[in-house]
């Protein structure tokens, strides 16, 4: 939620800043705002995207060498001009953009009105520069000192940069709980809520961890110290990264873009961990703690909306293939329900930002418990990724498009690997099947392609329901959990109330909905219970709803019931997930662009999830 970028060296901010911004804007777009130092700080926000920011400082000054800018997803105040980021201080001295919140806003206010200060928005971070100008002017500290000291008296989340204009040359950061990225360069210095507005500058970052503050100037001085003012020597890291997967690529969209590079995403979430042709698997973070996952009583799974689906997935590839028994929870309620966690427990963190503030407290709980916890993220160098006994990454890219498509099938793909792993070393599958699963685990890829090839067909089933008010979403076994996920994408981006059901479930309670002006999407696939989907369809058909039938290529029975049908060739039936799921998000994604929608940028919706 929310993004910043910021910049000190001797180039012009404002270009850098703005084009930040937009590739920021996956992360918030209700307004948007930057602040430059010249003579003066020049603030300018604007309601709306970071394009509305541009119009509005297109012919007003903007020149300087540094500066901050911010793209908002909304929590405290309604997204407009005046709540907008940059934030400013009473006297007029120090800007501030934020990520996060801050908890204790109220009382903090309070005691600064007391004392004179005055607000203008209904924002926490306005307080919160209140707070640092406070203790600066009493003082008489420094930038870097007044931001410490204030801090401290602050409970919640937080991403910040803030200028002085009476310390033009430099910029203070700091983070707890919400990412931050220094880019360093040759005598300047680049911050981010992630890397993507820096990897065009430098490839060279510095991941600031939690409570730690930086100072970052013009004459190429890069200083971080913790909350306690202990000075910190971090290692730079070199980012793998390449600019073309920041742009479209000739797409409409950033999530059409995704959706089409899966057969490349799953085999880069495969490269080099497995090989079909010599019968083996390696995972480095599974190798690193095999005894102590081999061992597990029992594996917990947390996750967050589409996450989460991909965790039930494993449920069902880890008690199937490597009997090892899984609950999957919400991290969001795993964190507060005061749950049941040893030692003897593993907990696998599902996220694709590895930012996602549930799934992080949830984590810190069961690590406080003494389970060990594992980490499937997507982006390096997160607080998830750093915080985890041991993990894999899934290799994905960088994800744009807000509703997740790539980073899911990489979920899962990682996921199978890991129970198939896990398997053959417990010895629960024998050694023809995990080689059948391996060699069909391998051939995905190829087979995402002839899906893919599928669109056109399923672009004209899109149009034959584009104005529905409600869908139903049916599944069974490995294929219950992408209901629900095919139900979620036409949520999120088309704005159709749909739910996902496992397809049993139906006579309880759902069948009362069906009628001509509901279509139900079924997820016909399993040949474990093909027969009963069968009958699932017929009582669709007998009360006369609209049946897209998701079935294997060849299929004869289904494809002469349902109303519409898209193929997908045949696998394994634990591998069905990674090739049935794509059909149902090209659906939502034309559905979506058919009844105008933005498909890369949904209404409330912000791409990572840093505050609860």
């Amino acid at each position: 939620m929310c993004g910043i970028v910021a910049y000190v060296g001797p180039r012009e901010a404002y270009p850098i800043l703005v084009k930040g911004l937009h590739r920021l804007e996956y992360r918030g777009y209700d307004s948007a705002g930057v602040a430059i130092l010249d003579d003066d700080i020049q603030v300018y926000k604007k309601k709306g995207k970071v394009s509305d920011l541009e119009d509005h400082v297109s012919e007003k000054k903007h020149r300087g060498h540094v500066g901050i800018g911010h793209t908002r997803w909304a929590t405290h105040g309604a997204p407009n001009d005046i709540n907008a980021h940059p934030h400013v201080s009473g006297n007029g001295r120090l800007a501030l953009v934020h990520n996060g919140i801050i908890e204790n806003y109220g009382l903090l206010k309070t005691a600064l009105e007391k004392v004179g200060h005055t607000f203008e928005t209904e924002t926490d971070t306005e307080v919160l520069v209140h707070l640092i100008e406070e203790i600066q002017s009493r003082e008489s500290l420094p930038l870097e000192e007044a931001v410490r000291v204030a801090l401290t008296r602050v409970v919640g989340a937080y991403a910040i940069a803030v200028v002085d204009r009476d310390e033009p040359e430099k910029i203070v950061a700091a983070r707890k709980a919400s990412p931050l990225v220094i880019g360093v360069g040759e005598n300047e210095f680049f911050l981010g809520s992630d890397a993507t507005p820096i990897i065009e500058y430098t490839r060279k970052v510095v991941y600031l961890n939690d409570e730690e503050i930086a100072l970052i100037s013009k004459d190429g001085i890069l200083s971080i110290k913790t909350m306690g003012n202990e000075e910190q020597h971090p290692a730079i890291q070199e980012l793998d990264m390449k600019l073309e997967s920041l742009e479209k690529g000739g797409f409409e969209y950033f999530m059409l873009k995704e959706i089409h590079e899966q057969s490349k995403t799953i085999s880069d979430c495969m490269r080099g961990r497995m090989n079909a042709e010599e019968g083996w698997i390696h995972l480095g973070g599974l190798e690193e703690f095999s005894n102590k996952l081999l061992d597990a009583q029992r594996f917990i799974i947390a996750g967050c909306g589409t996450s989460w689906h991909a965790g039930l997935i494993g449920e069902y590839l880890f008690e199937d293939l490597a009997r090892i028994p899984v609950e999957v929870e919400y991290a969001s309620e795993l964190r507060y329900r005061n749950p049941i966690i040893s030692e003897k427990d593993v907990v696998i963190a599902l996220s694709q930002s590895g930012e996602t503030a549930d799934t992080l407290a949830a984590l810190e709980l069961a690590k406080s418990k003494g389970a060990m916890i594992y980490g499937i993220v997507n982006s390096v160098g997160s607080s998830i990724a750093r915080l985890t006994d041991a993990g894999s990454y899934i290799h994905a890219g960088p994800e744009i498009g807000v509703a997740s498509t790539k980073a899911f099938t990489g979920q899962v793909t990682l996921l199978s690997m890991m129970a198939l792993s896990l398997a053959r070393k417990r010895g629960t599958i024998s050694q023809t099947y995990f080689l059948q699963l391996l060699h069909e685990l391998s051939y995905i890829p190829a087979k995402v392609e002839r899906v893919l090839k599928n669109e056109n067909k399923i672009k004209f089933i899109a149009s034959e329901i584009k104005d529905s008010a409600n869908a139903l979403y049916l599944g069974r076994g490995y294929n219950f959990p992408v209901a629900l996920e095919g139900a979620l994408k036409l949520k999120e981006i088309s704005y159709i109330h749909a739910e996902g059901y496992p397809a049993a479930e139906m006579k309880h309670g759902p069948i009362a909905l069906i009628d001509e002006h509901m279509p139900v999407i079924v997820i016909a696939t399993n040949r474990s219970a093909y027969d009963k989907i069968v009958s699932n369809i017929q009582e669709v058909k007998a009360r006369n709803g609209y049946v897209i039938a998701i079935v294997t290529e060849g299929d004869e029975t289904i494809s002469q019931m349902a109303d519409s049908v898209i193929e997908i060739p045949d696998t394994e039936e634990p591998l069905t997930p990674l090739l049935s799921v794509i059909p149902l998000q090209l659906l939502s994604y034309h559905i979506a662009l058919m009844r105008g929608c933005n498909v890369d940028q949904p209404r409330n919706l912000a791409k990572s999830v840093t505050v609860e």
